[in-house]
């Protein structure tokens, strides 16, 4: 008799717990900002994608409670019925002019868009334009992009090559094999190594095979490029497809894409994440409105960001530590081994620093890391503590031979 289903979850969460891979919900607390464990002892944040402490921006908070009041706590419907609001039309319009882009469309999360938009993509690429005929349709994904973009290209049910991370020459290589239509997916900012790609020479790519580019800006969006527009705003709209989260720099929740009016309209009519999902609420409308409304100034923040990112790599480089081309508010360091990396994230949490460690399968084997994720609201006496009790708390690592 085969076993029950509770059976076997307790096996494989016990095989779990034994390879140190296992993972539990832990409870904080937040008081006027700052971060506090269950028995109220506050920590520094090295590990929020707040990265412009906007959740906590007195605006954004107004905003959010004044449209919650004025419409209401949540959405009546899915967009096509009645969950589109004057209010969700115009943060998309907002949305799009900050994207310098012809439109742009909200979703719920940044997992939901890349997982069905990508989808909708690859099926109307494959079937072509009518009257034409269909053709295949390839997909080109670089092999550290998030789950969310694996599971998009999974469910496309396209051809998908995974390529070298930002190895172009391979890239250029399998595109050159592929003769039908192209789709090149990859991070703007990757988000477990902090580094970025080259999304100049990506669009040169794209261009000179026909390729469709997608960039997912999810950690770049309010933080780096011009007026924090993300990478792809250096690009001079040769990005194709521009996707992005709102719950990261914007403080905020939700996702979005951006792009051509054709390809949001055909989003609108063809992609199921889109369709079948409740529309967002008026209080998060309210917090995105806000954000966008702030963003572009912050030109100071995003500068301290960039200035204290790079001090904590210089401390982390002096002990050895890797940390994986890293340019960015994500910094990891490499411990290795599963049970390393929680030994070492229970050291600075012991010392008043939380820096999460994570581990397989998010990252590959052997490179279980702590990530730190720095945001601009961190002070400098906070800053000094959190340099200080990594250069204490973390024990160098051999220096690399040669």
């Amino acid at each position: 008799m085969d076993a029950g289903l509770d059976t076997i979850l307790k096996a494989r969460l016990a095989a779990l717990s034994e390879a140190k891979r296992l993972r539990r919900l832990r409870p904080w607390h937040w008081q006027n900002g700052a971060l506090h464990d269950v028995d109220g002892r506050a920590l520094i944040d090295a590990s929020s994608n707040d990265y412009l402490g906007l959740s906590q921006h007195p605006l954004v908070k107004a905003r959010a409670a004044e449209w919650a009041q004025r419409h209401g706590a949540g959405a009546p419907a899915s967009r096509l019925v009645t969950g589109t609001r004057d209010i969700t039309l115009a943060v998309e319009q907002k949305l799009a002019a900050f994207k310098r882009c012809e439109a742009a469309l909200l979703f719920s999360s940044g997992f939901q868009a890349n997982a069905t938009v990508i989808p909708a993509l690859a099926t109307v690429m494959r079937s072509g334009i009518p009257g034409v005929g269909a053709g295949e349709t390839a997909i080109f994904s670089d092999e550290l992009n998030h789950a969310s973009i694996v599971h998009g290209c999974r469910v496309a049910r396209a051809k998908t090559q995974v390529f070298r991370h930002k190895d172009l020459d391979q890239l250029d290589h399998l595109l050159q094999q592929n003769t039908g239509r192209k789709l090149i997916l990859t991070e703007s900012v990757f988000s477990m190594d902090g580094d970025r790609a080259d999304l100049p020479a990506l669009v040169q790519l794209a261009e000179r095979h026909g390729a469709t580019l997608y960039v997912d800006e999810a950690h770049a969006t309010g933080v780096l490029g011009p007026q924090g527009r993300g990478l792809a705003a250096e690009c001079g709209g040769g990005v194709d497809v521009v996707m992005g989260t709102l719950g990261k720099a914007f403080g905020a929740f939700g996702a979005y894409v951006a792009g051509s009016r054709a390809l949001i309209d055909w989003l609108v009519n063809c992609c199921p994440g889109f369709i079948y999902t409740t529309a967002l609420p008026p209080a998060v409308l309210g917090a995105v409105d806000a954000a966008l409304d702030l963003v572009p100034d912050m030109d100071q923040e995003r500068a301290r960001l960039a200035q204290n990112s790079q001090r904590l790599r210089d401390v982390l480089s002096l002990r050895n530590y890797d940390t994986l081309g890293s340019s960015t508010q994500i910094i990891p360091a490499v411990i290795g081994s599963e049970e390393d990396a929680l030994a070492a994230a229970q050291r600075l949490e012991d010392a008043g620093v939380l820096a999460v460690a994570i581990r397989p399968p998010t990252v590959p084997e052997g490179t279980s890391r702590l990530r730190f994720a720095l945001g601009s609201a961190l002070d400098e006496a906070a800053m000094q503590h959190l340099l200080l009790t990594v250069a204490t708390h973390l024990p160098p690592r051999p220096s690399k031979p040669g």
